[in-house]
């Protein structure tokens, strides 16, 4: 059997700093600071105010605050996020609402140029 993720339910408010090595599922709201080694899903209801640094997130809800993410980054069509984003994989989907910067961190082929 698949390891369930910790899920954060409606009716629950976190005040605080979240790290763990688990994925988790934001269905309530988080003001702080988050850092996971996993997956962590903002779902419809869920509200992030946090800087966050995650394996990868998919935001479905809303995000307040700079994400990067080692892995990738999805703001869903129904998703809203204020702040700068970093990963190497980033998909904002058409209907989306962003404010921010975004840095896609990658390595360029041998003999390429950024400039």
């Amino acid at each position: 059997m698949a390891d369930q993720p910790c899920i954060i339910g409606k009716a629950i408010t976190i005040q605080g700093n979240v790290s763990g090595n688990e994925d988790l599922v934001v269905e309530g709201r988080i003001e702080g600071a988050i850092a996971l080694s996993n997956h962590l899903t903002v779902e419809r209801a869920g509200v992030v105010e946090a800087d966050v640094e995650v394996e990868d997130l998919t935001v479905n809800g809303a995000v307040r605050g700079d994400i990067r993410a080692t892995r990738s980054i999805t703001i869903n069509a129904d998703a809203r996020v204020v702040g700068n984003v970093a990963a190497p994989r980033i998909v904002i989907e058409d209907g989306a609402l962003f404010k921010g910067r975004i840095e896609m961190q990658f390595d360029l082929p041998e003999g390429v140029r950024a400039d």
